[in-house]
């Protein structure tokens, strides 16, 4: 199939919601997909995850290359991470380096990434779920990207180093960025310019 019939979209992934289209399972049926976003291709799939608990951008496309490639060549994934307490530059430090986390039940070390304190919280739209807020202890924005992607990777990089994800927001995939999308946005975009 060409390229250029395939579809491509990026969404603006809300709070709560599953990164997958509709499962028949009963245990699921009281769980938001996808699908509910719009009208896609019936081929179409998302380009790696985010879990349910986490926001933002994600990729969504009918080509299987394009998701493998995305998926295991080292594309930078970046995340706004509101994070509890007060960060401090030795942690940050050794998120930069990589941390143990484990994944599929063994230990696992984490690959350098950048790593920056955010002086200003981003300009996000309000979450759905309320986040806790200062009066109960100081938080922190940090900017992590990451060329790998393992299950709920940031979540557990940052419990790691004793500050645990309050909000996961994903803001870029190479050079996709979520910009002023508004949660639950949906764009069709011609992935291949803009990878």
């Amino acid at each position: 199939m060409d390229a250029k019939q395939h579809k491509h979209f990026k969404i603006h992934k809300p709070y709560g919601m599953l990164s997958q289209f509709a499962s028949n399972s009963t245990q699921q049926k009281r769980k938001h997909f996808l699908g509910e976003l719009g009208n896609f291709p019936e081929s179409i799939m998302p380009i790696g995850r985010l879990d349910e608990k986490s926001e933002g951008l994600l990729l969504l496309t009918t080509d299987g290359k394009i998701s493998n490639y995305i998926n295991s060549n080292g594309v930078e994934k970046e995340y706004y991470a509101l994070v509890d307490g007060a960060i401090s530059e030795s942690q940050i430090t050794q998120l930069q380096k990589g941390v143990e986390i484990g994944f599929d039940g063994k230990k696992y070390q984490t690959k350098p990434c950048k790593v920056l304190k955010l002086e200003t919280p981003p300009l996000l739209p309000n979450r759905s779920k309320k986040i806790r807020d200062a009066r109960h202890g100081p938080t922190s924005w940090i900017s992590i990207t990451l060329t790998e992607g393992k299950f709920r990777q940031v979540r557990k990089m940052t419990s790691a180093i004793g500050c645990p994800t309050l909000r996961l927001v994903r803001f870029r995939i190479g050079k996709i960025r979520l910009d002023n999308m508004k949660v639950g946005d949906v764009n069709a975009i011609n992935i291949l310019a803009e990878l």
